[in-house]
């Protein structure tokens, strides 16, 4: 399937939001230039709202559809930020709409759904990364389906690793979520931290651990260590913030 490319300043450009409210998006804010992929099947976009059951579920079906069409393309295209807002306001305003009607709310509703910067706060770069490391691991401790449910029971610590470029890798997210399942704490990860104003007013304990890890990189190769190394070192992070003899582990 070819898909034609929005013109360069479509962020930009409110007549695009009009005309995809009403439905009358046409050759004018596009290209002759096009990208050609094989399958353009619908799948979740926008994880923001709804019950955390549906937010899993929601991602577990990105997942799925992301690891059986779209990563099987050259990773230029599954990586392109005008490809993927070219092709939610060309070919998939229907489906939107229908799963996110607060799009048609207003511009910055559509700005946060369809055309977000391409980043790790946008939903379907966070998930194309997902599908990658966990389809691309040379080892695995665990099933891919299980790994796949460990990032988003973990999401907030999954945020945290692919905000870090020297951690923006699969083998290294692979043995945090092994040593995350081995150790049964992602309650505790998620959980803020309390009585700590110096830290900021919404500080979880996963995301301290991930801090600690950067801030002792390279003296600690973190993303080299083993599984069982990487959960020696975890946990000397995580006791900085919290008591670890409650969760009777050893270090």
């Amino acid at each position: 399937m070819k898909i034609k490319l929005l013109k360069e300043g479509y962020k930009k450009d409110e007549l695009l939001y009009t005309a995809f409210r009403n439905g009358t998006v046409d050759e004018q804010f596009f290209t002759e230039e096009t990208v050609e992929i094989a399958e353009v099947p619908d799948f979740p976009i926008y994880m923001g709202k709804g019950s955390e059951a549906q937010k899993k579920a929601d991602f577990l079906e990105a997942f799925k559809v992301i690891s059986e069409s779209y990563v099987n393309d050259d990773r230029d295209i599954h990586f392109n930020e005008r490809f993927w807002h070219s092709l939610l306001v060309a070919e998939k305003r229907d489906y939107i709409v229908d799963k996110y009607p607060q799009v048609l709310d207003g511009y910055r509703e559509f700005t946060n759904i369809v055309i977000k910067d391409f980043n790790w706060e946008n939903y379907i770069y966070k998930c194309i990364l997902a599908v990658e490391y966990i389809e691309d691991a040379t080892e695995l401790y665990l099933s891919k389906d299980l790994y796949y449910e460990l990032i988003v029971d973990n999401l907030d610590i999954f945020n945290y690793i692919i905000k870090y470029s020297i951690f923006r890798n699969g083998e290294f997210l692979v043995k945090i979520l092994t040593v995350i399942h081995s150790l049964g704490i992602s309650d505790v990860l998620k959980a803020k931290i309390p009585d700590r104003p110096d830290l900021g007013s919404d500080e979880r304990y996963g995301r301290r651990v991930i801090f600690e890890l950067n801030k002792a990189y390279p003296v600690v190769m973190s993303p080299l260590l083993t599984v069982e190394e990487l959960q020696g070192e975890f946990m000397m992070a995580l006791r900085i913030y919290y008591d670890i003899s409650e969760l009777k582990v050893t270090v």
